[in-house]
């Protein structure tokens, strides 16, 4: 049952607090009567007196009142006169609508409704990011996703030269893509040529930027993705696999001369090398043969018979020197002794390893013992000459 319906037994209390037949049981209470209550309550508190009677009481609100709204009107003053700043804000103060100063970090304070205070971070970095599908330079479609980080480093510019900064930056973006796209084929911008793509966008954003006076700086430009449209996607990766393959096939093919090329010409080297070495050899031999033989020759011509035995010595020496077997004219006789000096050693290299002769000792004696057969038998070749 609703709290004025008639008869009603509930809850007699209205919303205005009344009880019974207060004010007639359904009227809000007067409101100059409370004000007259607020009043008075006020004035006990700065030690005045209630206010008596029509006059008195009229004038008591209206005072009170007017104390209380000077009250309020100072609490909010106060609340609105100081502001913080940290150490990553400014703030930008204007003074009737007009710009008067850039406030750092701290405590401030400003005069309410005649300045104002626009906060802006300065350090901060935000981003913004757009993907658009651009014709490039060889008339081809791809779709671009470009990524733009940056920071805001004229407080003043970026709050009042531009009404809406971000929409700004974002429409230079796209301007500043679709020009550069624009300006390149496509291939490097889907494969080697984003960085490239990314440093022209950035300076020519940059620029667009601060002819807005904008207030804002680029930190990172980059393109986070380039493809070609969907319904020609199969196709374009056919042709980039067959570039790779291109590619591979050239790369294998220098690495095999880069392999094959250096190892002839080091191999001709050393043969020309050999060569000359050959010939420098061949004519310091000559060289030496023809004054060896000039010099016989004065000997021969000063004694022929001395220096003719001595040349036949030699000769005979060197012929022997280098064979294993020997054959023996036995003076007086027609026989010829045959003498295998190889065979001939074997039993006396097998009884001095017997007698625990070393390898060492076994090689000298051996040595000697060739030496001095063959020393016998170039005597009786030389004693038969002689004959």
């Amino acid at each position: 049952m609703a709290w004025n319906e008639p008869g009603g037994k509930g809850n007699p209390k209205d919303p205005w607090g009344n009880r019974g037949n207060n004010n007639g049981g359904n009227q809000p209470p007067d409101l100059d009567e409370v004000i007259r209550k607020l009043t008075d309550k006020f004035n006990r508190l700065l030690g005045g007196k209630p206010g008596n009677g029509n006059n008195g009481g009229d004038e008591g609100s209206i005072v009170g009142f007017l104390i209380v709204a000077a009250v309020i009107a100072v609490v909010l003053f106060v609340m609105n006169a100081f502001y913080t700043l940290d150490t990553q804000e400014r703030g930008v103060v204007l003074q009737t609508g007009k710009f008067d100063r850039i406030e750092g970090e701290g405590l401030h304070m400003k005069i309410p409704v005649i300045e104002e205070v626009i906060i802006v971070n300065t350090t901060r970095v935000r981003e913004a990011e757009i993907r658009e599908s651009m014709l490039t330079e060889d008339e081809n479609i791809v779709d671009v996703k470009l990524n733009v980080q940056y920071r805001v480093t004229d407080p003043a510019a970026f709050a009042l030269r531009v009404e809406n900064p971000e929409l700004t930056l974002m429409d230079a973006a796209e301007s500043a893509l679709r020009h550069e796209v624009g300006s390149t084929a496509m291939d490097p911008i889907l494969t080697t040529g984003r960085a490239v793509l990314a440093d022209a966008v950035k300076i020519r954003l940059q620029d667009y930027l601060d002819r807005y006076e904008t207030g804002i700086t680029l930190t990172n430009v980059n393109i986070k993705d380039a493809t070609p449209p969907a319904a020609v996607k199969e196709a374009f990766d056919d042709v980039q696999r067959a570039k790779q393959d291109k590619e591979r096939t050239i790369n294998d093919a220098e690495a095999y001369a880069n392999s094959v090329v250096p190892e002839a010409r080091g191999r001709a080297q050393r043969q020309l090398e050999e060569a000359r070495a050959y010939k420098e050899r061949v004519i310091a031999r000559a060289q030496g043969e023809a004054d060896r033989f000039s010099a016989l020759l004065s000997e021969y011509k000063k004694a022929p018979l001395v220096t003719r035995e001595r040349l036949y010595i030699d000769a005979v020496t060197q012929v022997y020197t280098t064979s294993s077997k020997v054959l023996v004219d036995v003076e007086g006789g027609n026989n010829m002794m045959y003498l295998p000096l190889d065979k001939l050693m074997q039993p006396v290299q097998a009884a001095a390893r017997e007698s625990g002769m070393t390898n060492s000792d076994i090689s000298r004696l051996t040595d000697q013992v060739v030496n001095e057969l063959r020393a016998r038998q170039n005597s009786t070749s030389v004693r038969r000459e002689g004959r």
